[in-house]
């Protein structure tokens, strides 16, 4: 992918190296030592906002959990034995390209957490769920700028965690490549992102965890690609059967 890849969303998360930061957070403790890479891929469409009468669907989740996602996280992966040692996290939050233009792709560089957890936050609250067109969303453009990641390569036991929220099937990939702000260099078909994963993600390392419908292309995915953890969701309810706890649940446990 050319540079056209960070066209999308306008304002400051838009730069690419924005968050880069060397160095690594070294945690004592006892355990087995962890360095983890995650990528949120977000479903940012109007259907992940609120249900009527205040249920929270996945955006207000995200957002009221960012703030101590650290702490939940760490504290437990501390009780599975599994000690977190550095953690950063990258966030890509997507649409449609051809319903929503510019707004169809935000994509950030790795968050360094908990020093930039305020960042991060402030990424998060920036995600405004709208848009999206049709039923089908553009999922699989988000997927494939997550196995692109610049993942990190210090640390003897790493894990690079994708983690795909949705309540939409996806489009099948080059559907929006009519739209102006399309990324050049993205995979022609489902084939070659198969490839992607196999190619640019460290087999021992690489997990993919997806909260999609049992619909297309996801189904597809979670039938042929190793190490893919599938809890289906129900398509157009925005995620509100699961409960914050419990997605912190099912990210741990596939470490």
């Amino acid at each position: 992918m050319d540079g056209n890849q960070y066209q999308g969303y306008q304002g400051q998360y838009q730069q690419q190296g924005q968050y880069q930061q060397q160095g690594q957070y070294q945690q004592q403790g006892g355990g087995m030592d962890y360095t983890v890479d995650m990528v949120f891929c977000i479903d940012a469409t109007g259907s992940m906002e609120d249900l009527a009468g205040g249920q929270k669907r996945l955006i207000n989740m995200v957002k009221e959990g960012a703030i101590s996602f650290y702490d939940d996280f760490t504290k437990l992966m501390d009780a599975k034995h599994k000690h977190v040692r550095q953690l950063r996290i990258r966030i890509v939050a997507f649409r449609d390209y051809l319903a929503d233009g510019e707004g169809a792709m935000l994509v950030t560089d790795f968050f360094n957490l908990p020093q930039q957890a305020v960042e991060f936050e402030a990424c998060i609250n920036s995600i405004s769920a709208m848009g999206g067109g049709d039923i089908p969303e553009d999922g699989l453009e988000a997927l494939a700028y997550a196995i692109r990641s610049n993942w990190t390569t210090s640390g003897t036991k790493r894990r690079q965690v994708i983690v795909l929220w949705t309540d939409a099937d996806p489009h099948p990939l080059q559907y929006g490549a009519s739209a102006p702000n399309y990324p050049r260099g993205m995979p022609r078909d489902l084939g070659e992102l198969s490839e992607w994963w196999d190619t640019y993600m460290d087999p021992q390392a690489r997990r993919l965890v997806l909260f999609a419908p049992e619909e297309q292309g996801w189904e597809y995915i979670s039938a042929n690609w190793a190490n893919v953890v599938h809890f289906p969701s129900e398509a157009g309810n925005g995620l509100a059967e699961k409960t914050y706890a419990a997605i912190l649940d099912c990210m741990a446990n596939t470490i």
